[in-house]
């Protein structure tokens, strides 16, 4: 008999949602906006810790509008990791301005602030100015080195916009702020704008939708201003800029008014999920799991992610995708970066570095990590790994 399909990442309800919606639809607040928008941008406030928030309908639509908050224009520059989802670097081009990517460094797997310097001091060399922003990605929940990558972006003046998308839960330690405690800072908070997403497979969802959080009230102000078709203060319809539909419904935001409040439990279990596939498969060598580099980082680990070495295992990941796949288990490769993308092949935008991000996405998979696992469907997926890397399952 064919076992039900695990997926990587599934939603998971609590049943809390369902009483949020009831309320919403009690209220007849289906339209757009409401007071569970207010709600949802308050717990994320209070959660993040942030001092303003704009619930949209997406997280590219947030980085799309930080952009645009920032005033970047065709002919900018704009910095962002390679090795990213698509929706990283999409909205660089929304605003017409060019994608200049850097490479991973190898233990966070996000940008190496080395060749971030660099391509800051090349780029400024052949156009004559620094990149009008930055793009920081806390990949797979791992936050970024911001240490290192705040410093950089304070000397030359450069604003820095954090993809959090991943990473809602993760958080990070500066090490100038004195002796290091439970209490880390949110990834999200440290740039001028950060961006999280609720996507279907996200660590929480709202089924679509996502926020911008920033300390810069200003900025969260223009944010609800474009997303809702930068209508002017009048009693009839007018526009002085041009606006797009990105704010979210009051009914999704009922939902997520619900996944905040399990939000620190699945943190918690998807951290737990990682710990058990470390204990289960980390003695095999030539199987590298990404890990935190030391105690400033703490990620959510939304999903546990790791490498093969071929030379070692004389198997591929590709080998284990397919074999938990004839299992009827959903695993994926890591992201294909977006030097190697044919669309941006095409549009040949600059890339500094690129021989980390190849091997990660030749060498890297996903492996599942809903927060409604069980011990024993990890335990099944380890099985299977180590027969398809061994021969074995003990």
């Amino acid at each position: 008999m064919t076992q039900p399909r695990m997926f990587l990442s599934p939603p998971a309800m609590s049943g809390k949602e369902l009483e949020w919606v009831q309320r919403a639809f009690e209220s007849n607040y289906i339209a757009p906006l409401g007071p569970m928008v207010d709600g949802l941008e308050e717990a994320i406030c209070s959660f993040a810790g942030s001092g303003h928030c704009a619930a949209l309908s997406s997280g590219t639509a947030a980085l799309h509008l930080a952009l645009l908050i920032l005033g970047v224009k065709p002919g900018d520059d704009v910095i962002c990791p390679s090795f990213t989802f698509a929706a990283s670097a999409n909205p660089i081009v929304y605003v017409g301005a060019t994608p200049v990517f850097v490479d991973s460094e190898r233990s966070t797997w996000n940008i190496d602030p080395t060749l971030l310097e660099e391509a800051i001091l090349d780029r400024k060399r052949k156009t004559g100015r620094v990149p009008a922003a930055i793009i920081v990605v806390h990949l797979y929940g791992m936050p970024a080195n911001l240490d290192a990558i705040m410093a950089i972006a304070d000397t030359h003046g450069i604003p820095v916009v954090e993809d959090a998308a991943e990473a809602l839960g993760s958080r990070y330690h500066p090490a100038d702020h004195g002796p290091q405690t439970a209490d880390r800072r949110a990834v999200g908070t440290f740039g001028c704008m950060g961006v999280f997403s609720f996507n279907g497979n996200k660590i929480i969802t709202t089924s679509g939708g996502g926020a911008l959080v920033s300390d810069n009230s200003g900025h969260v102000e223009k944010a609800r201003f474009l997303a809702t078709q930068a209508r002017d203060p009048a009693p009839h319809y007018q526009h002085s800029e041009i606006g797009y539909n990105y704010r979210m419904s009051n009914i999704v935001a009922a939902i997520g008014c619900g996944q905040m409040e399990t939000l620190p439990t699945f943190v918690d279990r998807c951290r737990g999920i990682n710990a058990v596939y470390k204990e289960r498969l980390e003695m095999i060598e030539g199987l590298q799991f990404l890990n935190e580099p030391d105690d400033r980082f703490c990620s959510n680990f939304w999903l546990t992610t790791l490498t093969i070495n071929p030379d070692v295992l004389e198997k591929t990941r590709e080998d284990i995708r397919v074999a938990l796949e004839a299992e009827n288990i959903e695993s994926r490769p890591l992201w294909k970066p977006m030097h190697l993308q044919p669309v941006y092949q095409d549009r040949q935008a600059p890339m500094y570095g690129g021989t980390v991000s190849e091997e990660l996405f030749r060498d890297g998979l996903c492996l599942p990590s809903g927060v409604g696992m069980t011990d024993d469907e990890i335990d099944r997926v380890c099985d299977i790994v180590r027969e398809t890397l061994h021969g074995d399952t003990a």
